[in-house]
């Protein structure tokens, strides 16, 4: 179970889930060569930075900006999710490339929308032993946000005034409960969450300074505790890693379950005309201020 939020300039998520995927925040830089399944690879593009598992260099992207100030994260849609064969004249893409093919090349909402009207996501794994994952996007600037869904009826693109994702039902559905929920359930569900997110995000108060604390006791608001379990699934989940991103500096900040600390990773501080990737292990454990006495 997952949340994502935008608030302000900052752009992120809860991933919850009962394992890691030994994920690292990556730093793609414009000319990392992008290689796709159906279509040849992307040699020039937006810097991007995210977090991501690495396989064989190949940055497999949970959620992150690019350079622009553009967002986007994938959060599970089991059950409703529906990929495609290829089709001509279409930009087929696969999911687990879904991210880079976005950040690499729009600049904005407006630009994602253009890019999207030809979009064909296809049902082609990573490899034999990584399936698809199930996921619906949000992708969002400062100014706006969309929702994507592929589902068996095709491509779904929708405008999100509130901001927040999370996973079943679809998005329209989520918009459903918002309207007849108080807001503050209890509840662990992600109709709950939904609801409960959008109600602590328009009723959060920061003076600029705050901004950053701010975003994270959002999302604090929705995590995953260790026990308690979600209606949704049977599973025992947490909430592995909280992430915000800010969307004009260009910025990743992250901090894990059992590491409170905030851990910032700059992609303007990484060599962003080279091809390589530049990839930064998570901390996990505690880190603690002892004062000096």
């Amino acid at each position: 179970m997952c949340t994502s939020v935008v608030y302000k300039n900052f752009f992120g998520r809860n991933l919850d889930y009962h394992h890691s995927f030994n994920e690292k925040v990556a730093v793609v830089p414009r000319n990392f060569h992008f290689k796709f399944k159906c279509r040849g690879p992307l040699k020039e593009h937006f810097a991007i930075v995210g977090m991501a598992t690495v396989i064989d260099e190949i940055p497999l992207f949970f959620d992150g900006i690019n350079e622009k100030g553009l967002g986007m994260a994938g959060l599970n849609f089991v059950g409703n999710a529906a990929y495609f064969e290829p089709r001509n004249s279409k930009d087929n893409i696969t999911p687990f490339e879904f991210i880079p093919w976005m950040l690499g090349q729009c600049s904005s909402v407006d630009e994602a929308r253009e890019l999207l009207g030809n979009l064909n996501l296809v049902n082609i794994p990573f490899s034999e032993q990584i399936p698809l994952a199930q996921l619906h996007w949000i992708i969002a600037d400062e100014k706006e946000a969309v929702i994507v869904e592929s589902v068996a009826s095709g491509l779904k693109v929708y405008d999100n005034p509130v901001g927040v994702l999370t996973n079943n039902p679809d998005f329209e559905s989520q918009m459903f409960y918002l309207k007849h929920s108080k807001g503050m359930s209890a509840s662990l569900s992600s109709r709950a969450r939904f609801a409960r997110a959008v109600h602590i995000k328009r009723n959060s108060l920061s003076d600029g300074e705050g901004d950053l604390s701010q975003y994270f006791h959002i999302l604090a608001g929705v995590e995953q505790q260790r026990g308690c379990k979600s209606p949704d699934t049977d599973e025992d989940q947490i909430t592995i890693y909280s992430s915000c991103c800010d969307l004009k500096k260009g910025i990743y900040y992250y901090r894990t379950y059992d590491n409170s600390q905030i851990t910032a990773i700059d992609m303007h501080k990484a060599d962003l005309d080279t091809d390589r990737l530049t990839v930064v292990p998570l901390r996990y454990e505690q880190n603690l201020l002892h004062e000096q006495l």
